[in-house]
């Protein structure tokens, strides 16, 4: 079988080849990224490209399948990059799959694309995909599934699946998301557990997660497996409410209200101090909790990290800095002391 993964080079890409390369019945992956990995992979060709501007059907000519990762999060602060590459580049690959005639697409929605709903019962895949409106990221989610709804219809012969994870986390992913999330100016000692002697958290602020290579189990299965088709939503136990986060790291967990943080949030945004727009605060506080039983049940899926092992791998790639190879996950792509990320500035791509 021939594989094509768009965003072959991040936090979930890497994973996903790996666990392709593992399976005997896939003699090739083609990787697709903005700019070629250094790192090497089993059975991977890589092929430089950008979804939302080259021509895509070419590529997945005689693909037996494509899973579609690309995204981004940075540049956090130029909304008109943001949906160029996310909702129309995730638009030209889903035409460009049905075009080509692609058997099989497999494409990364995630928890964010779903409307708010309840933190005390977990939903099924049926829960509406509206997004949470004040970030980018969940009204893309939400915007290219609709668009997948189409491409859909419009290609009948074509099996699609979406998968709909919760944070996806892993060591080599630290230095990443710690760019992606917190920025220059936190001080790694932070992360370490115990250090915190309190951790301010709302009672709503409740996520879920997933190691990297267990999600990407998740799309190997999907995307080899005949039958797989749909959503299915992907998280690993337990669920990650304050008390959990506060264990984890070793901190007393103190109850505050969430207007306050969310103001920090924003005032720390806008003043450029930290590159996460506060909508990302949102959305911990208003997705619903995901019921996995349908991943578990017909997919077969079975995570093999739990969410807190996942998480406290991340913490420690966030400390150390772990990485990898290509250009997302490259420990030092800020540079001496992260300064090119001052300069460049917070929230910018590099």
């Amino acid at each position: 079988m021939r594989i094509v993964v768009t965003g072959a080079t991040g936090n979930v890409g890497t994973s996903v080849v790996r666990a392709l390369g593992d399976d005997p019945r896939v003699r090739e992956i083609v990787g697709i990224a903005r700019r070629r990995p250094d790192w090497q992979a089993v059975r991977t060709r890589w092929v430089t490209a950008d979804v939302a501007r080259d021509d895509m059907r070419a590529l997945f000519e005689g693909a037996d399948a494509v899973i579609h990762l690309a995204w981004l999060i940075q540049p956090s602060r130029d909304d008109a990059e943001l949906e160029r590459v996310n909702v129309e580049g995730s638009r030209r690959v889903f035409e460009a799959a049905g075009q080509a005639g692609v058997p099989a697409l497999v494409y990364a929605s995630s928890i964010g694309a779903y409307s708010p709903g309840p933190k005390d019962r977990p939903v099924d895949e049926s829960w509406p995909v509206g997004g949470i409106q004040s970030l980018f990221y969940s009204r893309h989610k939400a915007a290219a599934e609709r668009m997948l709804d189409a491409v859909e219809a419009g290609f009948p012969a074509l099996r699609v699946v979406r998968l709909r994870p919760g944070l996806i986390f892993k060591r080599e992913a630290g230095p990443e998301i710690r760019r992606l999330f917190a920025g220059p100016l936190l001080p790694a000692r932070l992360l370490k557990p115990g250090v915190l002697p309190v951790l301010p958290l709302p009672d709503r602020l409740v996520v879920q997660c997933v190691h990297a290579a267990d999600v990407a189990e998740a799309y190997r299965l999907a995307a080899l497996s005949p039958e797989a088709s749909g959503a299915y939503n992907i998280a690993a136990d337990p669920v990650l409410d304050p008390g959990t986060l506060a264990r984890v790291l070793r901190a007393r967990r103190l109850r505050v209200p969430e207007r306050p943080l969310r103001a920090l949030a924003s005032a720390t945004w806008h003043a450029r101090l930290q590159p996460a727009p506060p909508g990302w605060f949102d959305l911990g506080l208003e997705v619903p909790v995901m019921d996995t039983s349908k991943a578990r049940e017909q997919l077969g899926w079975t995570p093999r990290h739990t969410a807190v092992e996942a998480l406290e791998e991340l913490l420690a790639g966030m400390r150390e800095p772990a990485g990898l190879s290509t250009p997302p996950l490259e420990p030092h792509a800020g540079g001496p002391l992260r300064v090119r990320e001052l300069f460049t500035g917070l929230g910018r791509r590099l």
